[in-house]
C-alpha cells in the first residue's frame, strides 16, 4: 500500500472517528432514525449540483438498483444501528464496538469471496482484535446494562458494512465517486423516509445537535465516503475496511477533546496494539525473507 493511500486512510479514520462525536451529541436529542435521515439527505443534497451533470444522471439511472442496495447495506442499516448505540454510551466506547468490522470482513472474504490472506495480515487482525478486546474489558464499567444488545447491533452493522463493501467492489467500482456517494446517500434517505412517522423526536433539537448533524453529514459522510470509495477502487474492500481499527483511536481522542471523556493509560496501550495490527494487515510492516534465510 502506498504512503499516499495511508494518508487518506488516516484522514478517513479521523473523519469517521468524528462521526461518533457528532452522533453522541445529536442522537440522544434527535433519535437514531431521524439523525441518519438528515445525515444521508444532507450528504446527498450537498453533492446534488454535481449529480445534475448529464453524465452523472446517466450513471444514476443505469445503476439505480445497485445504488439502492449499497445505500441500504452501507448507510441506512449500519448508520441507524451505530446511532442507536451512541444514544446510551460514550463516543469512544461506541467507536470501539465499531472496530469489529475488519474481523467480520476477513471472515466474509475467506468464506464467501475466497480472497487469500497472508499470515502477516491474519497476525495483524489478531493484534487488532486483542487491542479491541482489552479496551472493551477496561471500559466495561462505562458500558451499561444494554451492552449485549449494543454488541449485537454493532455486529449486524459490521456484517452490513462488509457486504456493502464487497457489493460495491463487484458492481459499482467503475462509477464516479460523486455518483457513488450522492446516489447511495439519497437512496438511504429514501429508504428511511417511511420510518420517520414512527420515531418523531419529543422536542426541538439544540443548536449543538443541529451543528453536529450538519458536520456528520458533510464531513463524516460526503467527504469521508468519497475517500472510502477511492480506497476501495485502489486497494480493495478488505484493506479499506481496516480503517475501522483507526476509528476507536480518533473516537477516543475527539471524545476526550470535545466531550471531556477520560482517556486512560489502558486505552493508550490498547490503541498501540490496534495501530500495530493495522500496520501488519495493511502491509506497512513486512518481514524481509532474505534476511530470515541468511
Amino acid at each position: 500500500m502506498k504512503y499516499s493511500q495511508l494518508v487518506v486512510l488516516l484522514i478517513l479514520g479521523a473523519l469517521w472517528g468524528a462521526s461518533f462525536l457528532f452522533m453522541r451529541v445529536a442522537a440522544p436529542e434527535i433519535g437514531a432514525v431521524w439523525l441518519i435521515e438528515f445525515r444521508a439527505l444532507i450528504a446527498g443534497l450537498v453533492l446534488l449540483p454535481w449529480l445534475l451533470n448529464k453524465s452523472e444522471i446517466t450513471i444514476l439511472w443505469l445503476k439505480a438498483k445497485d445504488l439502492l442496495i449499497v445505500g441500504a447495506l452501507n448507510s441506512a442499516l449500519p448508520f441507524v444501528l451505530i446511532a442507536y448505540i451512541t444514544t446510551s454510551i460514550a463516543a469512544g466506547v461506541a467507536s470501539i464496538l465499531n472496530a469489529i468490522v475488519p474481523i467480520v470482513g476477513v471472515v466474509f472474504s475467506y468464506f464467501f469471496v475466497k480472497e487469500k490472506l497472508t499470515l502477516l495480515q491474519l497476525l495483524g487482525i489478531a493484534f487488532g482484535f486483542v487491542g479491541v478486546v482489552l479496551l472493551m474489558t477496561w471500559q466495561q464499567a462505562n458500558i451499561n446494562s444494554p451492552s449485549l444488545l449494543m454488541v449485537c447491533a454493532a455486529l449486524v452493522a459490521s456484517i452490513s458494512y462488509v457486504a456493502g463493501a464487497h457489493y460495491t467492489k463487484k458492481h459499482l467500482v467503475e462509477i464516479t465517486s460523486i455518483a457513488y456517494v450522492g446516489g447511495t446517500q439519497l437512496a438511504a434517505a429514501c429508504l428511511l423516509l417511511p420510518l420517520l412517522p414512527f420515531f418523531i423526536p419529543d422536542h426541538m433539537p439544540s443548536m449543538n445537535a443541529v451543528i453536529s448533524t450538519v458536520g456528520l453529514a458533510i464531513l463524516s459522510t460526503s467527504l469521508a465516503f468519497m475517500l472510502y470509495f477511492k480506497l476501495i477502487q485502489q486497494v480493495g474492500p478488505t484493506k479499506t475496511l481496516s480503517v475501522t481499527y483507526l476509528i476507536p483511536i480518533f473516537g477516543l481522542l475527539w471524545g476526550a477533546l470535545f466531550l471531556g471523556e477520560t482517556v486512560t493509560i489502558n486505552q493508550v496501550v490498547s490503541a498501540g496494539l490496534i495501530l500495530f495490527g493495522v500496520a501488519l494487515s495493511m502491509g506497512v510492516l513486512r518481514v524481509d525473507r532474505s534476511r530470515v534465510k541468511s
